[in-house]
């Protein structure tokens, strides 16, 4: 496989904008998007609270609809998934998206409402490692993402079960439905099969990932953020995301998805096969480290740990109703109002990038 690209700049808030513009085609865009086909903008809503470093910026997503408006690729849409520990109506709402859609006439569409998509068996051209055992019945995906060109917009922060989470991880909500939880005790398998038919469905797949501000610790949601000034932009999705876990401090390579992904072909994770555009990023090193939280180490016990085997007991019956609603408690109702509120009012306060979230409406 020839050398992979991966464009990285930094940037501030007074030239963020220019600066996303200036990225995507540094890291020819163009050249992984077809023109004369719908874009999907799929942003990352980890958490419906502003939280800084677990969505996906204002800024991140304002830049790239200019940028695609400017290069005559007229036709985008935006495509909401639903989880079960995240409303994405509030999400979009308190992330300042909907002003943004409204602003530049984008639609959105929800992959969980039956009058927008429709779910599809598929079966997928290339060898699966877990998803055809998981999902014996059949593999279901949304019948309005084929012949369509996607953009994934993660942002630059740890997780508790993949140690890093990026443009690979993205696909999870888009292409799985409310059952995917099914696959976490293998969800970095998961997160290569959906890379998979990802290039077996979209007319083109490119990655914008924003480490303006950064997460460290628990994530996706619990924890530290911290200013990076960095963003990074890449057709090759496991080259963008080996890049970033390379900044954030982890070897790549010792993280399976994108391990796995290098070896079945699908992208490039190893540094050396791997040209980075713009910044010197040979000295960048985070140190970021995960740890756990409430929510890890029940996950511990129960999707890697000593109650593995009967994991399908917990959720695959209704059962799996009190993890959600015990996920919900922990994130919503305790930490967030204990921790998170406080956090997100400093950044807000005393940061400038939390002043340019402020800006938006």
């Amino acid at each position: 496989m020839t050398k992979s690209k991966v464009a990285v700049l930094k940037t501030k808030p007074e030239t963020v904008i220019e600066d996303y513009k200036k990225l995507m085609r540094m890291a020819e865009y163009d050249k992984y998007l077809q023109k004369g086909k719908t874009t999907i903008l799929k942003d990352n809503i980890s958490w419906h609270f502003p939280y800084p470093g677990a969505n996906t910026t204002p800024w991140q997503l304002e830049a790239v609809i200019q940028c695609l408006k400017e290069d005559g690729y007229d036709d985008i849409v935006c495509v909401q998934n639903k989880t079960v520990v995240t409303n994405a109506y509030k999400g979009e709402r308190l992330n300042k998206y909907v002003d943004i859609f409204k602003r530049y006439n984008i639609p959105v569409l929800y992959n969980f409402k039956k009058e927008d998509m429709t779910w599809v068996k598929y079966e997928p051209k290339a060898k699966m490692l877990v998803l055809d055992r998981i999902f014996p019945e059949g593999i279901m995906v949304p019948d309005y993402f084929f012949d369509k060109n996607i953009i994934h917009l993660p942002t630059m922060k740890c997780h508790i079960y993949t140690t890093t989470t990026g443009a690979m991880k993205n696909a999870f909500g888009g292409l799985l439905n409310t059952k995917r939880h099914y696959t976490h005790s293998v969800i970095h398998k998961t997160l290569v099969d959906l890379l998979a038919i990802q290039k077996e469905i979209h007319s083109g797949i490119f990655a914008v990932t924003d480490g303006t501000v950064a997460g460290n610790g628990p994530g996706p949601r619990t924890m530290r953020p911290e200013v990076k000034n960095y963003i990074l932009a890449s057709g090759d999705q496991v080259a963008i995301d080996a890049i970033s876990s390379k900044m954030m401090g982890f070897d790549p390579m010792s993280l399976e998805f994108i391990r796995e992904g290098d070896k079945v072909g699908l992208g490039n994770g190893k540094i050396e096969n791997i040209e980075v555009l713009g910044e010197d990023i040979s000295d960048v090193n985070f140190g970021f480290e995960v740890g756990d939280n409430g929510a890890s180490r029940v996950g511990d016990l129960l999707w890697f740990g000593p109650l593995k085997k009967i994991q399908k007991f917990f959720f695959h019956t209704p059962l799996v109703y009190i993890f959600i609603f015990g996920s919900a408690f922990y994130h919503d109702l305790y930490w967030y109002p204990i921790k998170g509120k406080k956090i997100v009012r400093d950044f807000q306060e005393n940061t400038e990038w939390g002043k340019l979230f402020k800006s938006y409406k």
